[in-house]
């Protein structure tokens, strides 16, 4: 054989190789058995304040839904990215269109690997870079409650994606550099049991992250400047910085704490846009989840604003 041919086979051996560690690297990988026997009873009432941390109805109810409504799961909502357009889909307990048909593992799976009952990567439009830090008692006492809400039928529409980004493959790799079930903030050693608490809300099932930290290009959180504001996904709008840097909140922690119970700010505006969904949904945790918050975020590192500075029309 000559040169030209060893190294043709040389290209086929290598291509191979890379084709086999890909798909190693991106298998979907699963709850083990102990993480599964956690998650197999759970208690409603509990679950439903995961349910309101967690902002369930804020992308799988209908639009302005309100009251009962909010509890009709049928999805919908579109999320305009760089990457192409992403679809809530229906997660109430219809066993065709929805969820119903689910096992505990099934959505235990789900919430805290990022993986479907057939085995698929799920996108992490669903936040379960975040929900990936929660404790399995809270997972399992989650999907009580989900089992307790109304089958709505109607699925909903596909996802809209470019290539490669259509490929859920790929997101192996994504989840192998950006999702893990370790805090991200180190709080001392003479953090309080508030700070403690107020970290595993945010950065669990509240997952302020996703929307108030910036990211870099293929859509990980840039945890370096953790909470520090962003460009937000969808339009030209910024989503502002939770820290005490330079942008930042001033807030007291007794100031964050009533404006996530009451919607409004120490200058009396009042919460808009988004945030105005996700307020409501904090004003159903406790007094005590709100003060935790409240004292996580005030624990923080700072950073400046994570943001490009908007540019002042001209004169």
């Amino acid at each position: 054989m000559g040169i030209a041919g060893k190294l043709a086979v040389g290209a086929v051996l290598l291509c191979g190789v890379g084709a086999a560690a890909f798909w190693i690297l991106t298998e979907p990988v699963r709850l083990d058995a102990a993480e599964i026997a956690a998650v197999e009873s759970g208690n409603p009432v509990k679950g439903e304040r995961i349910f309101w941390a967690g902002g369930c109805t804020s992308c799988h109810a209908r639009p302005k839904a309100e009251g009962d409504a909010k509890l009709e799961l049928v999805g919908g909502v579109e999320l305009k990215t760089q990457f192409g357009t992403f679809v809530a889909p229906n997660i109430s307990q219809d066993p065709t269109d929805g969820i119903g048909a689910w096992s505990a593992e099934d959505f235990a799976n789900a919430v805290l690997k990022g993986v479907s009952p057939s085995g698929e990567h799920f996108y992490p439009a669903f936040p379960y870079a975040s929900y990936a830090r929660m404790k399995s008692s809270d997972v399992a006492d989650l999907y009580a409650f989900m089992k307790t809400l109304p089958a709505v039928a109607g699925k909903a529409a596909d996802h809209s994606l470019s290539f490669p980004f259509n490929i859920r493959r790929g997101l192996g790799l994504w989840k192998l550099l950006y999702v893990s079930p370790e805090p991200v903030v180190a709080l001392n050693d003479s953090a309080t049991e508030a700070q403690i608490a107020g970290r595993y809300l945010v950065e669990g099932p509240g997952h302020c992250g996703e929307c108030h930290t910036p990211r870099d290009l293929i859509g990980g959180t840039r945890k370096s400047r953790w909470l520090a504001g962003a460009t937000a996904a969808e339009g030209n709008g910024i989503v502002p910085n939770l820290t005490s840097g330079e942008g930042g909140i001033t807030w007291s922690e007794s100031e964050i704490a009533d404006y996530l119970e009451t919607g409004f700010t120490p200058d009396f505006d009042s919460a808009g846009g988004t945030m105005a969904e996700v307020q409501r949904n904090m004003a159903k945790l406790t007094k005590e989840d709100r003060a935790a918050i409240a004292a996580y975020l005030k624990a923080i590192p700072p950073h400046p604003n994570g943001y490009p500075p908007r540019q002042q029309p001209a004169n």
